[in-house]
């Protein structure tokens, strides 16, 4: 039983690029595909495919790569289970100088901290990838 689901699937990305892993698959939930949607537009994954019927439902996803390294290198959770973290808008700051981004449920749906920003919308801090 995994006790936190995005913890899971940022940390399987993680690995399966670490281990020059083309693919990954997780758990198919609403809100995991619309994380995987985010991460499709920001590059760091290059497809996001869900598989299955009824009753078992996988979101199959696969690693960017720029040549043989692949373009995410790391990622944080910030909010946990345990402690969840909400920032405002004007509190959203760029990841690693720019080279990174935050990844953010609003109100409005899962997005960037740049598009949060831009669209004046705060809610929780979900994980940092770069």
């Amino acid at each position: 039983m995994v006790t936190d689901p995005i913890a899971d699937m940022i940390t399987r990305l993680r690995n399966a690029a670490r281990a020059g892993l083309p693919t990954t698959s997780v758990d198919y939930s609403n809100f995991k595909m619309a994380v995987a949607e985010v991460l499709l537009a920001q590059g760091f994954i290059t497809s996001a495919t869900k598989k299955g019927k009824k009753v078992k439902k996988t979101i199959e996803m696969t690693v960017a790569m720029n040549g043989r390294t692949p373009k995410l290198t790391g990622a944080i959770r910030v909010s946990k289970p345990s402690r969840r973290v909400y920032r405002g808008a004007e509190d959203l700051r760029p990841v690693r100088q720019g080279h990174g981004e935050l990844i953010v449920s609003t109100p409005k749906g899962v997005m960037t901290g740049t598009a949060a920003r831009k669209a004046k919308l705060g809610g929780e801090v979900l994980f940092k990838i770069w």
